[in-house]
């Protein structure tokens, strides 16, 4: 089967690979839609770890992936909670269960946490093999393609939901990308009234607008939290941070008014500081999340009843053969794109 395979920096190659087997309590599944996440470009421009991973075994070559959707084409035998034939997302998540966060039913925190798609063979391929426990069904009203950003919208539904977000309160959205998007849709439908969001993109900013932002500010005035404090009648309710670098959270911190929040989303290549001064003085809290537990059901729910209209992120659809050209390289290059979904096969 063809599949994208990362053996080093730089170096993803389309190719030829085995079809997976599966074993008794796995499922295989025939590829629809796969997303492509920044964390499948970092793997391309900067790395993955050449060391097998503690669960999974594997280590590179890796086929990468890990938002995606398809149809159940082979159950293991032990299988007894799905059929062939089911349209389903994946939840990529690789966990232990047996540390002390996974014995609590934090599996996304497990010590020795990983990705299908990065530390197991992932979606961008024609089929793959998973685990029983990371199937979820879809129902005939969500199509493939929602099915794919059922994952990144988790991480932004996760984070909205665990933050202090009440119905009429106001927030900031520091940064544009498809999860700052996907954070505005979420807050959108968890009744934020006031939001306004924060890029250095003019093209992200307009989509941002595009998808209910009330106010668009860009991240390279100088004046943002002033600006953010004065719309607000003295800062927002939840600021959330999904850029990642020292100037969104310095102006997250500085945007929040007294006992509000900074929710950082974002994966940080390098350490930030915050003035915990100012936290202090607001008596704000700040806090994070990594990933999602427990919440692909109400994800794919919110989907199909037409509360979080995902599709309005996917900017562009592309062949697998074209996915470092059109992908990758697209990506890194042209703001205008959010989420580009890849198609595996050619039917």
């Amino acid at each position: 089967m063809k599949a994208a395979v990362w053996h080093d920096i730089k170096d993803v190659r389309i190719e030829q690979i085995e079809e997976p087997v599966v074993s008794s309590s796995q499922i295989k599944v025939k590829v629809e839609w796969t997303g492509i996440c920044g964390s499948d470009l970092h793997a391309y421009a900067h790395g993955l770890s050449k060391e097998a991973h503690p669960i999974s075994g594997q280590k590179p070559p890796i086929t990468l992936g890990h938002e995606f959707s398809g149809t159940i084409v082979e159950l293991g035998e032990d299988v007894s909670g799905h059929q062939v034939g089911e349209r389903v997302a994946i939840e990529p998540l690789i966990y232990c269960g047996e540390c002390y966060a996974c014995k609590r039913g934090y599996y996304n925190q497990c010590n020795q946490v990983g990705f299908v798609g990065l530390n197991r063979d992932g979606g961008f391929a024609e089929y793959v093999v998973v685990d029983e426990n990371m199937v979820h069904v879809l129902p005939d009203n969500v199509s493939f393609e929602e099915g794919a950003l059922v994952e990144p919208a988790a991480v932004s539904f996760y984070a909205v939901r665990e933050s202090k977000l009440k119905a009429g309160d106001s927030v900031a959205i520091f940064g544009a990308g498809p999860i700052g998007l996907l954070t505005l849709l979420s807050a959108k439908a968890a009744g934020a009234t006031q939001m306004i969001v924060v890029d250095l993109s003019e093209e992200r900013l307009k989509k941002a607008k595009e998808l209910g932002a009330t106010t668009i500010i860009n991240g390279s005035r100088d004046d943002i939290a002033a600006t953010i404090l004065q719309l607000t009648n003295g800062g927002v309710n939840v600021a959330y941070e999904a850029a990642g670098v020292q100037p969104t959270m310095t102006n997250a911190v500085a945007s929040v008014r007294q006992g509000g929040q900074v929710m950082a989303i974002a994966v940080y290549s390098k350490p930030v500081s915050i003035d915990m001064g100012q936290i202090m003085f607001k008596a704000a809290d700040i806090t994070s999340t990594l990933a999602y537990r427990h919440i692909f059901p109400e994800v794919i729910d919110m989907i199909a009843t037409g509360r979080l209209d995902v599709k309005q992120v996917i900017t562009k659809k592309i062949q697998l053969d074209d996915l470092i050209d059109q992908g990758f390289n697209q990506l890194t290059n042209d703001v205008k794109q959010a989420k580009i979904l890849v198609k595996p096969t050619n039917n």
